[in-house]
């Protein structure tokens, strides 16, 4: 099910970071009073009365010459597009700017939902600056304060309403999803049609839930595949790839989809920051995760060369120690073939359920060999554990109390777990609950 996207925009200045990071709950937004701090998209998911949706703070809008202006808007272009609702921000206490008047008009033709959230009505006497923004024409003005809270939920609530309804998304069991995300140029593309074409079968386009994606389905050796499209990645190709930086929501749309993400890394141009960030979203949206290195046909390469660039990657991307890494040319096909055991071993471990007397067994005798330290007098005592999910393996250990589970010792766990069943290429959750008497 993809979740429906918001996207806050407005002049810079208005206070979009600071309201971003109220909706979304964390301070994500660098927020500093000069026009133009935010550059980029920022992107993070949030929840407002059950509903969960994706979120997107833009750079301000405003026809200027100012440096990054232009791009400022053309990334608001781009979310404006993405987006189902806009949250149009204004500033009550400088009244309707040019650039005000500019942004509606963008808005207007782009035929969404808009809400419209005045900000920095901090007080009751403030509320009468409200009425001067009827005339955007854009429907009641909501009154909020992104420095203190005030009228968040009003607003929230306006949004929600115009969210389209979210329909889940009828699945084949016995197929599995994937998709490729990674920074533009690493070759995402061409190792579709690398794959698409080596397999000379029949390939159906079926429709995706994702606005604008073409998914593509092709059956190896029996097992069934979908190749989830990065909505529009072939159709746009690399000039709106590179246009609209790093596409981070289209990828966040296909890892939604996903039982398996391949995280495409560029051989030739090695790991920047970038890469872990989009390779970030697949871990926290717990899906099972391969690492491809795409280009190893332009390496230079000695006996050492791939344990060296394989050990770069496990400096890199510690959170990914499960993921394993396949190096590849979607040019010359090499090592293509060595993908499909990979991505049919991680989304078997994705989907994995252990039974419950024997995750006892291990996690009673991990415990027997190192019982966890006192912590102020006090030691953790676990009682059983159970897994309660999988697609990823999610597990809940009974205890006295959930306070002393530290994160190194839930670590020791989820280590001996891994080494008991395996589960590569999948992360695992593990959470503490008390034990009721």
């Amino acid at each position: 099910m993809t979740k429906p996207v918001l996207a806050i925009v407005g002049r810079p200045n208005v206070g979009k970071s600071t309201i971003f990071n109220r909706i979304a709950g964390d301070r994500i937004s660098i927020v500093e009073d000069m026009p133009g701090v935010t550059r980029d998209r920022i992107y993070s998911s949030a929840e407002w009365l059950n509903t969960e949706f994706n979120l997107i703070d833009t750079g301000g809008i405003e026809i200027s010459d100012a440096p990054f202006m232009s791009q400022m808007k053309e990334q608001a272009e781009l979310a404006i597009e993405e987006a189902d609702v806009i949250l149009f921000l204004v500033d009550g206490m400088n009244g309707i700017t040019a650039a005000d008047e500019e942004v509606a008009k963008m808005l207007f033709r782009s035929k969404k939902p808009v809400v419209l959230g005045v900000n920095k009505i901090d007080n009751p006497e403030r509320k009468e600056l409200l009425y001067e923004f009827y005339s955007l024409g854009m429907g009641e003005p909501i009154g909020v304060s992104g420095t203190h809270g005030i009228g968040l939920g009003d607003l929230l609530d306006q949004v929600v309403s115009h969210f389209p309804e979210t329909v889940a998304e009828e699945k084949e069991e016995d197929t599995i999803y994937f998709s490729l995300i990674g920074r533009p140029n690493v070759g995402k593309s061409s190792l579709v049609n690398a794959i698409l074409g080596k397999e000379r079968v029949i390939v159906s386009n079926i429709a995706g839930t994702t606005r604008d994606a073409i998914d593509s389905s092709f059956e190896r050796e029996d097992q069934k595949y979908v190749i989830i499209d990065t909505a529009g990645m072939r159709k746009r190709g690399k000039v709106y790839e590179t246009t609209e930086k790093y596409s981070v929501m289209r990828a966040m749309k296909a890892i939604e989809r996903s039982d398996v993400v391949l995280m495409v890394i560029d051989a030739e141009e090695g790991i920047i920051e970038q890469d872990k960030k989009v390779a970030g979203f697949a871990h926290e949206a717990g899906k099972a995760v391969v690492i491809v290195v795409n280009k190893w046909d332009a390496v230079e390469k000695d006996d050492k060369t791939m344990q060296k660039f394989e050990q770069k990657i496990r400096d890199h991307f510690l959170y990914l120690s499960y993921a394993p890494i396949v190096f590849v040319s979607a040019k010359t096909k090499q090592r293509l073939h060595q993908l499909y055991p990979v991505i049919n071993q991680v989304a078997e471990n994705h989907s994995l359920r252990v039974q419950t007397n024997i995750l006892n067994e291990v996690i009673m005798d991990a415990v027997a060999m190192n019982p966890a330290p006192m912590d102020n007098g006090k030691r953790l005592k676990i009682n059983y554990a159970t897994q309660v999910a999988s697609k990823p393996p999610t597990f809940v250990i009974f205890v006295n109390d959930p306070e002393l589970f530290h994160f190194s010792y839930k670590r020791f766990l989820e280590n001996r777990i891994r080494e008991t069943f395996g589960f590569v290429g999948t992360p695992i959750k593990i959470f503490a609950r008390k034990k009721n008497d």
